[in-house]
């Protein structure tokens, strides 16, 4: 098994305040400080990688803005855009890491959002139209500042669409929109090929929520997956999930985002597992007596 990146160490609050604070004496006046502060707790801490690293905590804890740091440090290629911020680059530049020289070429960070982009690239292949994600976000934001006013039940339709518009994220208007005209194979089943087509043999790979759309047999193909590509072909990942399937995947190194100092912890310990253990737990008859038997629970 294999790993090319092995640490990441995110600058001290010291450091951070520092260098903010330099920065933005040399800019105009910004509001958003993105990522500065979003890890206060952290005091120069280090995660230490593994051929499989796991990234857990709840919404806020820092998953993707992590992902995306060592992404952006190491140079890897990647699809969807994200949140760089006026001062990301400044905060990039104060993290360090070790082995980025022993990245192979062709590493790349892969995102749930990238999987919607490739059903949109679907649907728009099935309809023989160019329908991009951008034309449907420019309209978001246009029925958002609309006017609209019903005159005739001819306008219902339309201004169903301003209400949701007004009411959704764009990105939840657009999946409105075109996410459910999408044909072919299932979006579980198309999520699961998106991965599993994209990781070759001996490359690092950022994963931002894979589990996102599959199902739960499919996030346990998708963690068998995983941890083959690690043990036989020389791969590295580095996943940030909640899935309890990719959270056990054998031989992964675990960290909580949400504890401080951060530091690996058995995946059994951690809040949402015991969650999921106890509710199972509670209703194990009711289990057992519309299932297969004991079989299913060894």
């Amino acid at each position: 098994m294999k790993a090319y990146l092995t640490r990441f160490t995110i600058p001290s609050k010291a450091t951070q305040e520092a260098a903010l604070e330099q920065a933005v004496n040399n800019r105009t006046c910004y509001k958003n400080l993105y990522p500065f502060h979003v890890f206060p707790s952290w005091e120069g801490e280090s995660l230490t990688f593994g051929p499989i690293t796991v990234l857990y905590g709840g919404n806020g804890s820092g998953k993707s803005t992590l992902l995306n740091l060592i992404g952006d440090k190491v140079g890897l290629a990647r699809r969807s855009p994200y949140n760089r911020a006026a001062f990301f680059r400044d905060f990039v530049e104060l993290c360090r890491c070790q082995g980025a020289e022993r990245v192979p070429q062709g590493s790349q960070v892969l995102t749930s959002d990238d999987v919607f982009d490739d059903l949109l690239d679907l649907r728009s292949l099935n309809d023989g139209i160019d329908l991009a994600r951008g034309e449907l976000l420019g309209e978001y934001r246009s029925l958002r500042e609309s006017g609209f006013q019903l005159k005739s039940l001819e306008d219902y339709d339309q201004l169903k669409r301003v209400i949701a518009a007004k009411r959704k994220s764009g990105s939840a208007f657009v999946r409105q929109e075109v996410g459910v005209n999408i044909r072919g194979k299932s979006n579980g089943e198309t999520s699961f090929h998106y991965f599993t087509n994209r990781i070759t043999e001996g490359r690092l790979y950022l994963l931002d929520e894979p589990e996102n759309s599959l199902s739960a047999a499919y996030q346990r193909e998708l963690a068998r997956f995983l941890e083959d590509s690690a043990r036989f072909y020389r791969c590295q990942f580095i996943v940030a999930t909640h899935s309890p399937f990719l959270l056990a995947m054998k031989g992964a190194v675990v960290y909580n985002l949400d504890e401080s100092p951060i530091a690996p912890c058995p995946w059994q310990e951690l809040p949402a597992v015991r969650a999921w253990y106890a509710f199972f737990r509670a209703h194990r008859e009711e289990l057992e007596a519309h299932g297969k038997g004991e079989g299913e629970w060894t």
